[in-house]
């Protein structure tokens, strides 16, 4: 396995968003306006956008952008669309070779927020003979929804494929959420936005059976299980994600893929005794998952072993787990 670090600092513009939504358009403007913000372009079927919208190029996360894109068994694009949910069909996540160790918050970005605390009615996995891609948490029309991270609104309308009102946010640190079935939405896209603050009302718009919020994490257009990064039990996010091929397969699971892809049958699904102190490594274990069963972050597990984040266990290896 061959593990990518990240680590970042990312700084972009900011502007405030005024007025009815604004989508990216082709073609000429039949006007134009100079405002506050910059200038803004009128199209003929009444919708806007501002010039340093039209020029954004759908990147903020320059590092991880520059790491797949160049890499031989990647090579994925993002691209920033407004008029459509999914931006590149090429992204085939099944050739990846490498794992991507994606750190959900950093020093800049470091907010985060459950976008609805409601009980989970459906998981992400097989449903009904298709993949459902991502989790259904209950709520009653009008229910506030939050942004999950800081990031900028990529779409914000109805979705005429089901989704029903329908927002996609762009975060900082290389994900995509999906936020549907709304009621009412609250931003538009080119919007930037601070994980906690309301983008949508819940609803039961589009294909859905009742209220609810439907939520899906995406990279580069793939769903991966939300559950991978959100505890929407105890609310809280993991700050590091070990991205690979295996995350996003239907059947995944937090303990049931190694960070190399691969299906570890039962050596990761034991259970452990979350009051001891320290852990003994077993086939199949990695950094990321033994955080996760002892509910402490793999920074902290290097700080009290002495480790860095690419050390490599060893079976039998005893490991501190708390002070």
């Amino acid at each position: 396995m061959k593990l990518r670090g990240m680590k970042k600092l990312v700084s972009i513009f900011a502007f405030s968003v005024i007025g009815i939504a604004s989508f990216a358009q082709p073609g000429i403007p039949i006007d134009t306006i100079d405002t506050p913000e910059g200038r803004m372009f009128i199209y003929a079927n009444r919708t806007w956008e501002y010039e340093h919208d039209r020029e954004f190029d759908g990147v903020l996360c320059p590092d991880l952008d520059e790491m797949v894109a160049n890499d031989s068994t990647m090579g994925f694009k993002s691209y920033w669309r407004t008029d459509a949910t999914i931006t590149c069909t090429t992204n085939e996540v099944e050739n990846m070779g490498d794992t991507l160790w994606l750190c959900t918050i950093d020093t800049v970005h470091n907010g985060y927020a459950i976008p609805f605390k409601g009980r989970i009615t459906s998981r992400f996995g097989y449903r009904r003979g298709r993949n459902h891609n991502g989790i259904d948490i209950d709520l009653v029309t009008g229910d506030t929804i939050v942004s999950a991270f800081d990031g900028k609104v990529r779409y914000a309308q109805l979705h005429d494929g089901g989704f029903g009102n329908l927002v996609i946010i762009r975060h900082y640190n290389g994900l995509e959420t999906y936020y549907a079935h709304c009621e009412k939405i609250l931003v538009a896209p080119n919007q930037e936005v601070k994980a906690g603050e309301p983008i949508a009302l819940g609803g039961n718009t589009g294909r859905s059976t009742g209220d609810h919020l439907h939520f899906e994490v995406r990279f580069y257009d793939n769903p991966i299980n939300p559950e991978h990064l959100f505890n929407f039990e105890e609310h809280y996010v993991d700050e590091n994600l070990l991205v690979h091929s295996g995350i996003f397969r239907p059947g995944s699971s937090k303990y049931n893929t190694s960070s190399s892809g691969h299906s570890t049958g039962g050596s990761t699904s034991y259970s452990v005794d979350k009051s001891a102190r320290t852990h003994k490594v077993r086939s199949g274990d990695s950094l990321y998952g033994i955080a996760l069963k002892y509910g402490t972050t793999v920074s902290k597990l290097c700080q009290l072993n002495g480790m860095k984040e690419t050390d490599i266990l060893q079976i039998g290896q005893v490991l501190r787990v708390k002070p």
